[in-house]
């Protein structure tokens, strides 16, 4: 566990360190790229959950620093009567953890990414689109930021994975993200799961791990540095 400051507030970060990876990648680079991992409004309520992503993706070759952005708000899980007001305070928090872990020993500043689940995206979309440091974001069902769009902000490749029933971030979301991607001439990637609804089970679960697993290579890897 480690910790950093943001608006007055102690932010609790989980830390999982890079391992694995190729032998060619980790004989080019010392520095190692990182990633923000941002939970949804459930918190930490299926934490396990989310530090089996982290220490997958760490596995690959990335730090991985999965904050608990809540911390801002003292919130264990999102309270939806204060989501809209409390939004700006948690992209501030998600901002600061990006200078955070580019800080950190052994992190490669040029190569950050944020992989971000529904409300985690969606904060994530509003932090790069203003943060160049942000190189990469793959985004799990998640929703377009309020006004975000008519901002026309400069994202960075994303990588869109969301479920076709979903009931919760109805898939039209993933569709306005592609049309705001494409408008920019941004590179992006979209799977649509049929059948997948706010969270993904059996062969969708594997393949959209597996996408990630691509497009972090793809462009957080050594010869992005």
């Amino acid at each position: 566990m480690q910790n950093f400051t943001s608006g007055g507030r102690r932010i609790a970060v989980e830390w999982f360190t890079a391992s694995g990876g190729s032998a060619e990648r980790m004989a080019r680079s010392a520095a190692r790229p990182a990633v923000l991992l941002l939970h949804g409004a459930d918190g930490l309520t299926f934490a396990d959950g989310y530090r089996l992503a982290a220490r997958t993706i760490a596995g690959s070759g990335y730090h991985v620093a999965f904050p608990h952005y809540l911390d801002r708000t003292d919130d264990r899980r999102v309270a939806y009567s204060r989501l809209r007001q409390d939004f700006p305070l948690w992209a501030a928090t998600v901002r600061d953890g990006v200078s955070w872990l580019a800080s950190q020993p052994g992190v490669d500043a040029r190569r950050l990414g944020i992989v971000g689940v529904s409300l985690g995206a969606a904060l994530a979309f509003e932090v790069a689109g203003s943060d160049a440091r942000v190189k990469a974001i793959v985004d799990y069902f998640g929703p377009l930021p309020e006004g975000l769009a008519a901002r026309q902000p400069r994202l960075p490749p994303t990588l869109i994975l969301h479920g076709a029933s979903d009931p919760i971030v109805p898939v039209a979301q993933a569709n306005a993200i592609e049309r705001l991607l494409k408008q920019q001439g941004t590179p992006y990637e979209i799977c649509i799961y049929p059948g997948q609804g706010h969270g993904f089970t059996g062969t969708a679960q594997f393949d959209s791990a597996a996408r990630v697993a691509s497009f972090l290579g793809q462009h957080l890897g050594p010869d992005q540095a």
